[in-house]
């Protein structure tokens, strides 16, 4: 992980919007934020689409005949939106960036948030969060999403899956798919996975929605979670 008090965050939707916008939790993650960068810690953040995203991509499937690029248009929306929100209530501690042609590294300069929110078809928010720690020259990105660890097989199919402290690529590649499908729900999606192994970024996969132990992790201290590296 770097040893300064820069990070590099994928927020999984599923933890904002798991059926509908989580007020509470978001308010708990606000006042997390703004109280860290009082201690000089600095984000940037990208934040998945949820059930907001897959939602929209349902109903459409329902009524049309889409193809899975329609449906990732739809789903980069739905992250816009839950990136909007964020922006909104961090007020101008942090900067919305849209647009593949602002500079991560630059606007990160001015402000201790950067909430980054552009996408395109065939991947997940977690490409982009990926791509942000290369441009920020960070090598850890910290998944925060709805399962705590990476775990040995599907533990919502497979009651004997196991918990995983450290996995490396190699291993992680055998548990999950191997292609992106829109609204895909894996720890780390598969094409964001094979850009952090080329560029040697490790993942750290942990329960988003607990935030005493996000707090361990920036502290570099022991917590609960998967380092993928």
């Amino acid at each position: 992980m770097s040893n300064n008090k820069t990070f590099v965050i994928s927020l999984g939707g599923s933890v904002m919007y798991p059926q509908s916008l989580d007020e509470t939790y978001i308010k708990k993650l606000r006042d997390f934020l703004l109280k860290n960068i009082k201690n000089d810690f600095k984000f940037a953040i990208v934040a998945g689409g949820g059930q907001l995203a897959r939602n929209y991509q349902q109903t459409a499937l329902k009524i049309a005949k889409i193809s899975n690029n329609e449906r990732d248009w739809l789903g980069i929306e739905a992250i816009k939106l839950n990136g909007l929100l964020l922006k909104t209530i961090l007020g101008n501690q942090a900067r919305l960036i849209s647009s593949s042609d602002e500079n991560n590294s630059k606007v990160f300069n001015k402000y201790s948030i950067i909430i980054t929110c552009f996408g395109q078809p065939g991947h997940s928010s977690d490409l982009t969060a990926v791509q942000a720690a290369i441009d920020l020259k960070i090598n850890t990105v910290i998944n925060l999403g709805k399962p705590h660890f990476v775990y040995t097989a599907n533990p919502d199919k497979d009651p004997t899956a196991k918990p995983l402290i450290q996995v490396s690529w190699q291993d992680y590649f055998k548990i999950i798919p191997s292609k992106w499908t829109p609204g895909l729900n894996t720890p780390f999606d598969p094409v964001a996975s094979r850009l952090a192994q080329k560029n040697k970024i490790a993942v750290i996969v942990a329960d988003g929605r607990n935030l005493p132990n996000f707090q361990k992790i920036l502290n570099n201290q022991r917590f609960a979670g998967t380092t993928i590296l």
